[in-house]
């Protein structure tokens, strides 16, 4: 059975009615992303960044995925799918998607603040007080900017071992992430999937495809 490696961005998720993570102006959801996405944030104004994610976690129970998500799931009927994913929403596991690597974290998960391997399925909010089993305040399992990405070799490996990789609603401007592409061996077929005019390698076997993700899966060819 063929391998297929996906790598999924904020575009999928949009469709479903979660927004995308910075807009053009450089804030999210109204927050200067420092403020709320990054250990310094997280030191200055712990509270700020518990009810902003709190919030974030509530709105996911209020949206569903959406039929590109289910595209990949159906996938599965064919080939080995692994998905990696940045987007920290857990649409492709109710989606029926059975393996899915977040590279950013999870929103229904909690972790302590010292010890990132201390990780806790966690459905409600996080508030001040909250402890870890270490006794440390738990934070959001979410990888900030500044942290290190610690699924990122595991995503390198899958890659390396697709036989077709899915690029589907990631603009390719996030690193890491955006460097998986590279990985994949050459002369196995690319499809990248985005309405928006991004920049990919110099690679005869990339095939864009300029449409939403949910369109854009009805013209894959595999």
């Amino acid at each position: 059975m063929k391998k297929v490696v996906v790598l999924t961005g904020a575009g999928i998720s949009a469709e479903s009615g979660i927004s995308t993570f910075r807009d053009s102006n450089g804030l999210w959801e109204n927050h200067d992303i420092m403020e709320v996405a990054s250990p310094e944030g997280w030191r200055n104004n712990p509270e700020l960044v518990l009810s902003f994610y709190n919030l974030r976690q509530r709105q996911l129970k209020e949206v569903k995925p959406n039929s590109a998500h289910y595209f990949l799931k159906e996938l599965e009927e064919k080939y080995e799918v692994v998905i990696i994913t940045q987007n920290v929403d857990d649409l492709h596991e109710r989606a029926g998607s059975s393996k899915v690597i977040h590279l950013h974290g999870e929103l229904r998960k909690a972790r302590s603040e010292k010890n990132e391997d201390l990780i806790l399925d966690w459905e409600e909010d996080i508030n001040p007080g909250d402890l870890a089993e270490d006794g440390a305040q738990l934070r959001p399992h979410i990888v900030w900017f500044g942290e290190m990405v610690p699924m990122m070799e595991r995503a390198m490996e899958e890659v390396s071992d697709a036989d077709i990789m899915l690029v589907i609603g990631t603009s390719l401007q996030v690193y890491p992430a955006a460097s998986l592409i590279d990985f994949i061996e050459y002369g196995k077929p690319i499809y990248v999937i985005d309405p928006n005019s991004i920049t990919v390698p110099n690679n005869p076997n990339i095939k864009v495809i300029r449409k939403t993700a949910t369109e854009g899966v009805k013209e894959l060819d595999i």
